[in-house]
């Protein structure tokens, strides 16, 4: 970890507890200024080893200590990385104990700047973070917008600790989809009623979204269909993003009818009917429909909730529906379906091959979902 003197480092702390409840082992480097907004007792005690702040300190482990650190690391966050610091490592100035650290530094290194916006926005800064993005080693992140230390808006905070989190785990991640595209169906779908009600389902959408980051994680380009939208449109949408996919995920709880009519005005009670008639038509099938566009070298993944004969009925869908493998999951399981952190789940590949899963998260559960899809 690569502190330098910027406000955000006051959130590094916590970013060094998390990785170490996680099970990193964490080791720090900072510039002297960076000792003016968190104090070297702080990360001593949350790290758990002595911090490296002064190149010809009496403490330090090693002689070359800048050069013992690379070795030992796995990878390098440098947060916050400030105009001065950002300028220095993009051109090979190494004068204290971070940049020293850094120009040793040959494997993974992810970086996230931190200044006031018209810093941001100079020449010299946007070139410097250019040159360092365009390296093999290097992720470079941009700033986040919002509210600044100065007191102004604009862009230039730090990305938050859960960015910089993501980006850490998707560095350590092996790359096994780099270079495929994989379009993603999420949460439900909203049937409009009239201007204030609509038909809907429990579904969160957290399935779709750990499954879309595992993706990403892994080297894929992700589209996530996702959001407050009616069947329809996300059959529109699917539609056009299966066309240029590789692997298509259909976690969406998809709604099977709409109102054949959707009034202008609120529906208002009325005085004497004790009952209310909907009208419904059917939506169009999503994952019937890709499955007719499917083209060799295409796979087409399939949920399948159930509640009852769930074997046969996910059997049946991966069959009708020409998809290549189906993710069963059942409401009658404790801690599966909607809303959960978790989910159990068994999974169908068209050869009838099957694989059941005791309950796991929801994170785990994607990844053992990606791994059982052909890439070949």
């Amino acid at each position: 970890m690569g502190i330098s003197g910027g406000i955000a480092a006051y959130k590094i702390p916590e970013l060094i507890r998390l990785l170490t409840k996680a099970g990193a082992d964490v080791r720090v480097t900072t510039t002297h200024n960076a000792l003016e907004f968190v104090t070297e007792t702080t990360l001593r005690t949350l790290s758990g080893h002595t911090i490296y702040s002064d190149v010809f300190a009496a403490v330090n482990a090693h002689a070359t200590e800048h050069i013992s650190l690379p070795d030992w690391a796995d990878m390098m966050l440098i947060a916050p990385a400030t105009v001065n610091v950002l300028g220095k490592l993009a051109n090979g100035i190494a004068d204290d104990a971070l940049t020293t650290t850094f120009a040793a530094m040959r494997k993974p290194v992810v970086i996230a700047p931190a200044m006031n916006d018209k810093m941001y926005a100079a020449p010299a800064t946007q070139q410097a973070m250019q040159d360092l993005a365009a390296r093999d080693n290097i992720t470079m992140l941009d700033c986040a917008e919002g509210p600044l230390a100065c007191g102004t808006s604009g862009k230039g905070r730090m990305q938050e600790i859960e960015v910089l989190l993501e980006e850490i785990y998707t560095v350590f991640t092996p790359k096994t989809l780099l270079g495929k595209r994989v379009m993603i169906t999420a949460g439900p779908t909203i049937e409009k009623l009239d201007p204030v009600r609509y038909i809907s389902n429990f579904s969160t959408g957290k399935m779709g979204r750990a499954l879309a980051q595992e993706c990403r994680r892994r080297g894929a380009e992700v589209t996530l269909i996702m959001g407050a939208m009616s069947a329809q449109e996300m059959c529109e949408q699917a539609v056009a993003a299966f066309a240029h996919a590789d692997i298509a995920i259909l976690a969406a709880a998809v709604a099977d009818y709409r109102p054949k009519q959707m009034v202008d005005h609120k529906i208002k009670k009325q005085v004497g009917a004790s009952s209310l008639t909907l009208m419904l038509v059917e939506n169009p099938d999503i994952a019937a429909t890709l499955g007719k566009m499917k083209q060799p070298g295409q796979q087409l993944i399939g949920f399948a909730l159930e509640t009852n004969n769930e074997l046969e009925n996910a059997q049946a869908k991966l069959q009708k529906k020409n998809l290549d493998m189906i993710v069963l999951n059942s409401l009658n399981d404790p801690g599966a379906g909607f809303g959960y952190d978790t989910n159990k789940v068994t999974l169908i590949h068209r050869d009838g091959t099957q694989k059941n899963y005791p309950l796991l998260s929801k994170e785990v559960v994607a990844g053992v979902i990606l791994d059982n899809i052909s890439l070949s």
